[in-house]
């Protein structure tokens, strides 16, 4: 298993072949507060890295969901439509954004891993 970390805190985990798991980091649900509303991904559709895939609002503010890698969405978390919640409660567990398909496995030579995100988010 293959964790890595955008500069936008958003993760993503590889496991072999399967899809890829997206959520926002511990940093980020954090610095929003209550999350209230989560907008996911269409299933099916193909992003580019950098690509706003979603958005996440907060009783604090909205931010926006960028794709980590290229890839097709294959599946989005249904229940963070009814308890938006759980991406403050377990952001690296139950409550993951979308899985996608990744199309570049080269793109996540420049994403950071566990040690390097630690240090980056001291100062975000």
């Amino acid at each position: 298993m293959t964790v890595k970390y955008t500069p936008d805190h958003e993760w993503i985990k590889l496991e072999g072949g399967a899809p890829a798991v997206v959520g926002i980091t511990v940093h980020a649900q954090d610095a929003l507060g209550d999350v209230v509303f989560v907008d996911l991904p269409e299933v099916g559709r193909s992003y580019a890295k950098g690509e706003v895939a979603g958005v996440v609002e907060s009783v604090k503010a909205a931010a926006d969901v960028f794709m980590p890698i290229t890839g097709e969405v294959t599946e989005v978390n249904e229940a963070l439509r009814t308890d938006p919640s759980l991406a403050n409660s377990d952001p690296l567990g139950q409550g993951w954004f979308f899985k996608v398909k990744v199309a570049n496995t080269a793109e996540l030579e420049g994403l950071m891993d566990e040690t390097a995100y630690g240090e980056f988010s001291k100062n975000a």
